[in-house]
C-alpha cells in the first residue's frame, strides 16, 4: 500500500540553479547530500556559470533536495531555481559530471 502523499513514488525532476554557485563546493556538497539521501541522478556546472541537476527518487527526498539547491552550501549565492519535472528513467547512482 502506498502511504499518503505517495512517499515510496519515484520522481524525476531537473534542477537549474543560478547564481553565484560555482567554486563554491555546490556539486560535492549536493552529491554528498543526494547519496546520503538515497537519490540518484547527476550534477554539473553550465558553461553558462549555474549549477545543472538531476534527482530521480522517492518524492520526499527529491523535494529535500530541491528545496536545499535554493540555498546551497555556506558559500552560495543562490538567486533562482527553475525546476522541471521529467519521467524517471531508472537511475541507480548519483554523479558529478
Amino acid at each position: 500500500m502506498t502511504p499518503a502523499g505517495g512517499e515510496s513514488s519515484t520522481v524525476r525532476r531537473r534542477v537549474v540553479i543560478h547564481g553565484h554557485v560555482q567554486a563554491v563546493g555546490f556539486r560535492a556538497s549536493c552529491s554528498r547530500r543526494a547519496s546520503e539521501a538515497g537519490v540518484a541522478g547527476w550534477v554539473r556546472n553550465t558553461r553558462h556559470g549555474d549549477v545543472e541537476a538531476v534527482f530521480e527518487g522517492p518524492l520526499s527526498s527529491v523535494d529535500a533536495l530541491v528545496a536545499w539547491c535554493r540555498q546551497g552550501p555556506a558559500w552560495a549565492r543562490v538567486e533562482r531555481v527553475e525546476v522541471t519535472d521529467d519521467e524517471p528513467r531508472g537511475e541507480t547512482t548519483f554523479e558529478i559530471r
